[in-house]
């Protein structure tokens, strides 16, 4: 729920035949499913007519970065895929061996074509840490299977998160007027007819992706960087001292360190979770069109309609909309909704038909007075166990591959901008002193008991078949979190709506729920079930005590972390770290 920047977040959302996953080797076709009889149909959908009248050239990889009707088949039968499975999708590539089979370690030095201190897989958000990390001395290479560059398409975000881009070297603050392609305030939250709640300053920036990527390469190639474009890597063999890679094209890179940065279908990551079903799925689709006249305010979540049936399933839409920085008529629109994947879940062209149905009213305008500029969908998975820890040595996920984002906004490139710096200062430290087995790695992805409890969000966010609960319960339930929190104030409001869950917030929000709508707790209890509620209590529990511990014993242990050797700094620093941003601390009004 908060915006382009983070539904569009640039990780490789998905794969696409032109881009994003810097590996070669081809996934299996699913089997043929509902998405292949509905294209088969003699009379073209709406969103089919659409599509096919738009230009292409503006296709990159990445989440959101291809437009065209081909890719949206792709992407609906690898969702049908995810559904139809049991618990496994398929038995995955091993990417990553911990067996080298390339050579002997002798024979490395004449093997090897070119040595890093990092390479990062996967460019799109990869450079971020790329040019972080070459800020701090440390030769760097990016390995992209497309052309490194970003979409057209904003991402929307804050001021605030910008600035942690130039704070760890990767922009200036010129850098970030450059990026700006529109403003736009107040910002709008609202729920059916309920109440609207306005809100200024947050993802109320639209940030141009490709002037973004262009200025970050062009920072990381000044410091030494290297982009390996149009390549991708066959696998990925483990030595002792450093993780060798071996390109499609016949070159073999060695790396003190592997960074993959290939988004939320990473292969290593599949390789990491044995194929496993997600356990929650957000959909989004939506549009940049010209032709709308009022275009200065924002949506960072809107609901116009209670849940209702799509298809076989249940899904309850929420709404974003944008000023888009191509023109003052431009307006980029997203619908999305929340789903436990499983058979029966409605196709991306299922949820794109009721868009084209829907988006007009919502946005008060004739869908025949607009221009289509863009179509955008995606798929976006989570697992409630992460973010994940390393799986292998020298080899450690970052961005939505780490599972780091928020379960309920998806936040990718939020996310990104709150953790460089630390993961940055992180990586940077765990290769100084060779601290890059799977165990030192892992504590570069923590454990992080506020995100963990977000999970509860996204289930009450998520309509039930079969369920007892009104269908109006989640915005109902929506409004009397978002009404509390207004009550409350900026303090508690603003560190949630960009993505920082913390304690205190938490327990005075819930409170004040639970005092003014004490009849919304048994539909609580049925739409989330009992065994999420007891889950939930545990983190919430956890969340108070990374809260007490970094308030409290924090202080009195980093003043001392100079005079630990040097592992034991290292792991105490990252504890520390795990306590203060585990617990939303590092988040400042």
């Amino acid at each position: 729920m908060s915006g382009d920047g983070n539904y569009g977040s640039g990780g490789d959302g998905y794969p696409v035949k032109n881009g994003g996953w810097p590996f070669s080797a081809p996934s299996p076709l699913p089997k043929p499913g509902r998405f292949q009889l509905l294209a088969q149909a003699s009379i073209p959908s709406r969103t089919q007519r659409i599509m096919e009248k738009l230009p292409m050239s503006g296709e990159v990889g990445g989440a959101g970065g291809a437009y065209s009707y081909n890719a949206l088949k792709r992407l609906d039968n690898l969702w049908t895929s995810i559904c139809s499975a049991s618990s496994v999708v398929q038995e995955p590539q091993q990417v990553v061996s911990n067996v080298p089979g390339l050579f002997r370690e002798s024979e490395m030095p004449e093997k090897c074509g070119d040595v890093f201190d990092v390479v990062v897989c996967g460019g799109t958000l990869g450079v971020f840490i790329a040019a972080a990390l070459s800020s701090r001395s440390l030769r760097v290479g990016i390995v992209e299977k497309g052309v490194l560059k970003g979409r057209e398409q904003e991402w929307n975000i804050s001021r605030k998160e910008l600035l942690e881009l130039a704070e760890v070297g990767v922009l200036t603050e010129d850098d970030i007027d450059c990026v700006v392609a529109a403003s736009f305030n107040p910002n709008r939250c609202g729920f059916e007819g309920k109440g609207e709640i306005w809100v200024d300053d947050i993802l109320n920036l639209g940030i141009s992706p490709s002037k973004l990527i262009e200025i970050a390469r062009k920072r990381f190639e000044f410091l030494g960087g290297v982009v390996l474009e149009g390549c991708s890597v066959s696998n990925i063999s483990i030595y002792e001292d450093a993780a060798v890679l071996q390109l499609s094209d016949g070159r073999i890179l060695s790396s003190r360190l592997i960074i993959d940065a290939m988004g939320n279908f990473s292969p290593v990551v599949r390789q990491i979770r044995r194929g496993r079903k997600p356990d929650g799925v957000c959909l989004v689709v939506g549009s940049c069109c010209r032709g709308i006249k009022e275009n200065t305010t924002s949506d960072v979540i809107f609901s116009s309609a209670s849940a209702k049936n799509v298809g076989k399933s249940v899904a309850q839409y929420f709404w974003e909309a944008f000023p888009a920085g191509s023109g003052p008529l431009d307006r980029t629109t997203y619908m999305f909704t929340y789903l436990n994947p499983e058979p029966g879940s409605p196709l991306l062209e299922e949820l794109l038909e009721d868009y084209w149905e829907l988006m007009p009213k919502y946005q008060n305008v004739s869908l025949d007075d607009l221009e289509v500029l863009r179509v955008i969908y995606g798929i976006f998975p989570t697992y409630r166990d992460s973010p994940l820890p390393a799986a292998f040595d020298r080899v450690l996920q970052f961005g939505d591959a780490s599972g780091i984002q928020s379960p309920v906004s998806f936040g990718g490139f939020g996310s990104l901008t709150r953790h460089l710096g630390r993961l940055s200062a992180g990586i940077h430290e765990a290769i100084n002193n060779d601290l890059l087995d799977s165990k030192s790695l892992s504590l570069l992805n923590p454990y992080m008991p506020n995100l963990s409890s977000s999970w509860l969000f996204q289930r009450a966010m998520s309509a039930k078949r079969h369920s007892n609960v009104s269908p109006t319960f989640i915005n109902e339930l929506l409004y009397a979190n978002f009404a509390s929190m207004e009550k409350l104030g900026d303090p508690v409001l603003r560190p949630f709506l960009q993505d920082v869950i913390q304690f205190g917030p938490l327990v005075k929000t819930l409170g004040l729920v639970m005092l003014s709508r004490p009849q919304i707790l048994p539909s609580i209890f049925e739409q989330v079930g009992i065994p999420v509620l007891l889950d939930w209590l545990g983190h919430f529990v956890m969340l108070g005590s990374y809260t007490f511990l970094s308030c409290y014993v924090d202080p009195l242990i980093r003043p001392l972390l100079k005079r630990f050797p040097a592992r034991m700094g290292y792991e105490w620093n990252q504890k520390l770290e795990a306590w203060k941003y585990g617990s939303g601390l590092d988040y400042e009004n």
